[in-house]
C-alpha cells in the first residue's frame, strides 16, 4: 500500500503506550492496531485531528506516501 502510517514512530518518541493513546484519542486499541498495521481504508478528519492533538504533531508526521510502482486505478 502506498500510504504508510507512522503512528508507532510517534508513540515511541513520546514513550506512550497504545492503551493510553487509544484512550486519549477516543479509539479502541483494536482500531489503533488497524491504523498502525496499514489496514485502514479511511481515516476521518476528526480522528486525524484528535491524533495530531494528542501527539502534538502534523498529519505529515503520521502519513507517508511510498510509491510502489503500481498504477492507481
Amino acid at each position: 500500500m502506498p500510504i504508510v502510517v507512522r503512528i508507532d514512530v510517534e508513540l515511541a518518541k513520546r514513550k506512550m503506550s497504545v492503551g493510553e493513546f487509544a484512550e486519549r484519542v477516543g479509539l479502541t486499541p483494536a482500531n489503533v492496531a488497524v491504523l498502525k498495521n496499514g489496514r485502514a481504508k479511511a481515516v476521518r478528519f476528526s480522528t486525524l485531528e484528535a491524533i495530531c492533538r494528542v501527539l502534538d504533531c502534523q498529519p505529515g508526521d503520521l502519513l507517508e506516501f511510498v510509491d510502489d510502482g503500481e498504477p492507481t486505478p
